[in-house]
């Protein structure tokens, strides 16, 4: 049993990219001029998805790079930024309360009552545990925000000098590929499986092999024995007895685990159930 990650790609305007590494294709610039482009597909599916690859071309301008991520903040997606340790909580009386446990911070307390002004809230409790700016309070109080992972995927490195490629390559979150000639295909894709944090776990019927062909594929933040039963049927829990886990995670082979047990990537386990 498999679950495949939901990826989107985003491709900048004036380039072709190759048809084979393309998920989502549209024009994000032509969602405003026009109809056509699929522009809103494209916003549409980069909300839902658990990975964004952005395409660029290495002998286009870098505005084009800064063109996609101005669309996609103002459609409220973050790239690479991970959700404010901001506490927002409404009440119904009692003014603005503010709290932080960073010494001088960016943001004091008429910078915070101007900010929920603007929102027409008068009563709310607020505390912050780290310093932001004005723009992650806001984020935090309109609580429509999606924070994506996101890779920028450089074509066309087959056309540029090794200096540049070097220097290209010190760049956070770059990736740099040549679609046309297959070049560093396969370390796109091992960037991406560290980018979306999941870990493959192998079931082993008993008296059997186990099955290296189709691994059941967990979230590392769920990823526990429980989580694994749950994502090949809810009902093997309520028979569940203990599991048999080989792998990283396991101190001897096999190990005996209970639900609780936290699963590593390529783990191999069996699921034993009560009589």
């Amino acid at each position: 049993m498999r679950t495949r990650a939901s990826v989107a790609l985003l491709i900048t305007l004036g380039v072709r990219q190759d048809p084979r590494c393309s998920y989502t294709l549209g024009s994000l610039r032509a969602r405003k001029v026009t109809a056509k482009g699929r522009g809103r597909q494209v916003i549409s599916t980069a909300r839902t998805c658990n990975l964004i690859l952005i395409i660029l071309d290495c002998l286009k301008p870098i505005t084009h790079k800064r063109l996609i991520e101005k669309e996609l903040e103002g459609f409220g997606i973050r790239l690479n930024k991970d959700p404010p340790k901001i506490t927002f909580k409404k009440k119904d009386k009692g003014g603005i309360n503010f709290s932080t446990t960073v010494i001088n911070p960016t943001l004091d307390m008429d910078a915070v009552k101007a900010v929920c002004a603007e929102y027409r809230i008068h009563n709310a409790d607020i505390f912050m545990g780290e310093d932001y700016e004005v723009d992650d309070l806001v984020d935090v109080i309109e609580g429509s925000r999606i924070y994506v992972p996101c890779i920028y995927v450089i074509n066309k490195i087959d056309q540029i000098t090794l200096e540049e490629l070097q220097v290209m390559d010190k760049l956070p979150h770059y990736c740099p590929v040549c679609s046309f000639l297959e070049w560093n295909l396969d370390g796109l894709v091992e960037m991406c499986w560290e980018y979306l944090d999941l870990v493959r776990v192998y079931t082993k019927p008993k008296g059997k092999l186990p099955d290296f062909n189709e691994p059941v594929v967990l979230h590392k933040g769920k990823c526990t024995v429980e989580d694994f039963c749950n994502k090949i049927h809810k009902t093997i829990i309520a028979n569940f007895k203990f599991a048999l886990v080989w792998g990283a995670s396991a101190k001897h082979r096999p190990q005996r685990v209970g639900k609780d047990h936290i699963l590593e990537d390529e783990d191999i386990i069996q699921i034993v159930k009560k009589i």
